[in-house]
Order: C-alpha cells, then sequence, then structure tokens
C-alpha cells in the first residue's frame, strides 16, 4: 500500500470509522438550522436526521437551481430533484479530509480496495455474489447505460420502459439515438402493476433492449421474483437484453424486500443482463460522480465495456470506499427515518390533503408518487394548459401544478409528466429530506389549498 506524507488511505479509511462512531450529532425533535461550517455531533450513538441543513449557495440543483428558475425568494422547501438533504455520513467526510491533507491530484488507478469493498457491500447487505473481475466502474449510472444501449441497439431501434418510469432514461435515449418504447402500467389505487399483455405486445423485432428501474423510479415498486422472472423470459425468449438499473436498492420499506435482477435462479436469463449500481443515492454522493455495472455474461460485458470510457476523480473515489466501507451504520438509521417519512406524508395528505392530494406508501426509494388529480380540477390546470398554447411557453398540467405550488406554497416538486405515460396527474416529492422541512412543505401547501 502506498503511504504519502502524513496520509495513506489505510489510515484514512480506519480513521473515518472511528469517527463515525465517536463523533456528535444528536436526536432532538426540534428543527436545528446548521452551516457547513458546524461540526457533525451524536448523542447517545444516535445521528439527528431533523437537522436541517443548510444547501443554499452551494450551487446545488435542487436549491439554488429552483431559486434561479423561479426567482428569489420564491422557494421555502425544494423536495425535486433526487439527492438527500441530510448532512454526509461522518465516515465520508473525515475520508475525504483527511485524503485533502496530501496534496497531489494527479492520475489514480482504482484501487482493488474499493473493488472489494462493492463486493462486500453486496453480499452483507443484498446476498448477491458479484465476481469481482465482471465490475465496471463508471462516472455515473447514465455512462454505463449509454454504453451499453450503443452496443445492443442500432440507431433508431427500440428501448421498452413500464412507465411511468426515470426521466432521466430519455436522455439516455437521446445519447444512443434509439427510441422509447412505453409499457404503460396499471395504477390500482396507488399500486401500480405490469400490464403484461401490453408488455409482452411490445417486445417486438425493433425492441432490442428493456430499460427496468429496480425499485421502480418513480413509483417505488419492488419487483418480486415472479414479476422479473417473467421480464427475463419474455426479454430472452424475444432476443431483448435486460438493462436493470437498481440504484435505488438501498432503500427498501418496512415489509417490502428488492430482489436484484442478477440473483434470479435461471441462469440464461441472468446472462442476458447487466447491472448497474452507485451508492450516490445512498448517501448521496451524486456529485461524486462514480458507479459502476456487471454482467455474469463475460462476452456481452467484454462488448460493452469496447463502447465504454470513464474519467473518475480523486475524491469520489476516496468519497465511496468510505461509504461502502464505514457507512452502514449511518445508513442502518437514516432507513426507518425514511420509512417514517413515508408514512407520515401519506397520513397528513389523508388527514388534511385528500380533495387534492394523496399518496400510497412505496415500497422502495425515498420518493412519494403523488396523485395530485384533485388539486388539478380545483385549479383547471388543464385548462391553463390549453391557454398556454398560444403563449410563447406552453406548458403541461403538471407544469402548472409545478408553478401553482411554488407561487402559493413555495414548495418545488418534480411534474409526474416527465415520467411519461402515466405521469399526467402526479407530481414527484422526495422524501429524503428532515421531517420538519416536510412538514412545513405540507403545512404550506395545506394552508394554500384553504385559499381556493
Amino acid at each position: 500500500m502506498a503511504t504519502f506524507k502524513n496520509v495513506s488511505r489505510r489510515k484514512f479509511l480506519k480513521g473515518a470509522s472511528m469517527s463515525a462512531l465517536a463523533g456528535a450529532a444528536g436526536t432532538g425533535t426540534s428543527a436545528v438550522l446548521s452551516t457547513p461550517a458546524k461540526a457533525a455531533a451524536m448523542k447517545t450513538g444516535k445521528f439527528n436526521f431533523d437537522e436541517i441543513y443548510d444547501r443554499i449557495g452551494t450551487d446545488s440543483i435542487k436549491w439554488d437551481y429552483q431559486v434561479s428558475k423561479f426567482g428569489d425568494g420564491k422557494i421555502k422547501v425544494g423536495l425535486g430533484i433526487a439527492d438527500m438533504d441530510f448532512r454526509a455520513a461522518p465516515c465520508i467526510t473525515e475520508a475525504l479530509a483527511e485524503r485533502c491533507e496530501h496534496q497531489n491530484w494527479g492520475y489514480q488507478t482504482v484501487p482493488k480496495s474499493y473493488i472489494e469493498a462493492i463486493v462486500d457491500w453486496n453480499r452483507e447487505r443484498h446476498g448477491l455474489e458479484v465476481d469481482p473481475g465482471s465490475i465496471v466502474i463508471s462516472s455515473g449510472v447514465h455512462p454505463g447505460l449509454i454504453s451499453t444501449l450503443n452496443t445492443v441497439c442500432d440507431p433508431g431501434t427500440k428501448v421498452l420502459m413500464m412507465s411511468p418510469t426515470y426521466n432521466g432514461f430519455w436522455s439516455d435515449l437521446r445519447w444512443s439515438r434509439t427510441i422509447a418504447n412505453e409499457s404503460p402500467m396499471i395504477n390500482k389505487n396507488g399500486v401500480y402493476e405490469i400490464d403484461w399483455d401490453d408488455f409482452e405486445s411490445r417486445l417486438t423485432p425493433d425492441t432490442a433492449a428493456i430499460l427496468l428501474c429496480n425499485p421502480q423510479n418513480p413509483t417505488g415498486n419492488c419487483w418480486s421474483p415472479q414479476d422479473l422472472l417473467k421480464i427475463g423470459t419474455l426479454c430472452l425468449e424475444n432476443q431483448v437484453t435486460v438493462l436493470s438499473d437498481e440504484i435505488h436498492c438501498d432503500f427498501i420499506t418496512k415489509g417490502q424486500k428488492y430482489t436484484p435482477f442478477a440473483s434470479l435462479p435461471d441462469k440464461d436469463i441472468v446472462n442476458n443482463s447487466l447491472t448497474y449500481k452507485a451508492i450516490s443515492k445512498t448517501f448521496s454522493l451524486s456529485g461524486q460522480k462514480n458507479a459502476y455495472f456487471f454482467s455474469t455474461n463475460p462476452v456481452l460485458l467484454e462488448r460493452v465495456k469496447y463502447n465504454h470510457r470513464v474519467d473518475l476523480h480523486t475524491l469520489g473515489i476516496v468519497a465511496n470506499e468510505a461509504g461502502y466501507r464505514y457507512g452502514a451504520d449511518w445508513l442502518d438509521q437514516l432507513l426507518p427515518y425514511i420509512d417514517q417519512n413515508h408514512e407520515y406524508v401519506e397520513a397528513y395528505m389523508k388527514d388534511n390533503l385528500s380533495k387534492y392530494m394523496s399518496y400510497k406508501k412505496a415500497q422502495g426509494t425515498y420518493l412519494a408518487w403523488v396523485d395530485v388529480s384533485g388539486l388539478m380540477d380545483a385549479i383547471d390546470a388543464h385548462g391553463k394548459s390549453k391557454a398556454s398554447k398560444t403563449a410563447d411557453k406552453v406548458m403541461r398540467p403538471t407544469d402548472i401544478i409545478e408553478q401553482w405550488l411554488v407561487s402559493k406554497a413555495g414548495v418545488q416538486l418534480n411534474p409526474g409528466e416527465n415520467y411519461g405515460v402515466g405521469g399526467e396527474q402526479h407530481m414527484r416529492m422526495n422524501l429524503g429530506a428532515p421531517r420538519p422541512l416536510i412538514n412545513q412543505a405540507l403545512d404550506s401547501i395545506a394552508e394554500a389549498v384553504a385559499d381556493i
């Protein structure tokens, strides 16, 4: 192991581990406004996820971009883009600070210890054995998906997606010059199911791949082994390659289960797939640009690697390895907090906003897929959308809802129509935030609708 002046990989990662155990952040019920200059604290070994951690002024897309979009003073609570508002796990902050003591930023290899940490995480948390030799490091899930689509799809061919689904997939299609082939899911009182007849009808000769979201963003589905096997069987029979995006897999709500596609018992089905993962959602490390993908099919994997180029940075590797190795305690405390956020929002809307909004607790992710059909009718969002067609900027009904919530309540949510067919009456709400902040947002919305 290389040892530098005042710092070594083992030293700063082990030091980060001890800091996470000995460091401080309290569990009081009141919200505490904090700034990056204040030290993280723990009391009685518990992290304080109620702390409102100020991100304004950090060029945050979730906060600062919305201010630039809607105007200064308009945004009270940003609950849109999918990153979290908690202070980072102390082990990550400590590891980054330790590495910064070494003042050289030249080219760096991917250390073997990082790959081992990925393998250990999958085994210990998900019971999945991943061959370390099959892991391909990427600067994000998107570059891996685009490399794969460019490998298995000819330009102009179709990619199957079960919608509503992750809006970022459409950018992957643009970069691979492929076409969306959306199979709308069936919404049964807020619970989504695959329309198998429609799904099978879309496995046409000009469809070469499926973008599977497991767990599903934004609906929160944790696909069962039976669902995944049926998807895999139909795709194998029709020569459609499965691209399984499992970036949200660490967020599973109480009583639910995540099944890795690569864990399915049919070897042929698994060999017809690649899996894409990261802990950028798990530890809110999206700005550190680090992910990976793998496959049990070495021929398919080598074909994709031929089209894949990765650019990594040192601190991204450091932050991610620290999370994998020493972040489990922080995450284990966060998960029940997120679960309670889901339950809190479901109950609040049922008790206070049922005429305008409703939400059925998701099976996975930290996202809420909120039905806003009542609010749409109340403010005539469809009529306003039609009227906008004569203006310079055409606005969809869910764009009208986004704008109304910002102007009347100071709350920003993501328009459901960004997520494809089936999103026309929904908004996506990010629950990866302190509960006092979520409560503030819901109270503001409740006050706004009272004036309708």
